[in-house]
């Protein structure tokens, strides 16, 4: 059964940082792009952040850009969000979702396997 579990949220103070994790299991993330995508109260769910199955492409939303950074380490089955200075408005759920390479286009859409998400808070 393919799972994604993340981890590393958290309440920090507006400027610091967190890394969210991203570990799969039932199945190799090799072949599959990985995206970060958020949703806070009372807003619709938005792509963050997605990285190619090799790596070698990514693509970040511009309210992140300069500050966030997707990673993956495929012999660790995991992807990593680097979130750098944070902003009150990065309060929100975060998930990571997987698709498979074959069908990923380069954007944050239609990715069909998700985790169950991890909290992120921003405020001092």
């Amino acid at each position: 059964q393919l799972q994604l579990v993340e981890s590393g949220g958290g309440l920090v103070q507006p400027g610091g940082s967190l890394r969210l994790s991203c570990a799969a299991s039932g199945f190799t993330l090799d072949y599959y792009a990985i995206g970060w995508f958020r949703q806070a109260p009372g807003k619709e769910r938005e792509g963050v952040s997605c990285v190619s199955s090799s790596g070698a492409s990514t693509n970040y939303a511009d309210s992140v850009k300069g500050r966030f950074t997707i990673s993956r380490d495929n012999a660790k089955n995991t992807v990593y969000l680097q979130m750098n200075s944070l902003k009150p408005e990065d309060t929100a759920v975060y998930y990571c979702a997987a698709l498979h390479r074959v069908y990923y286009s380069g954007s944050c859409v239609g990715f069909d396997y998700w985790g169950q998400g991890t909290q992120v808070t921003v405020s001092s």
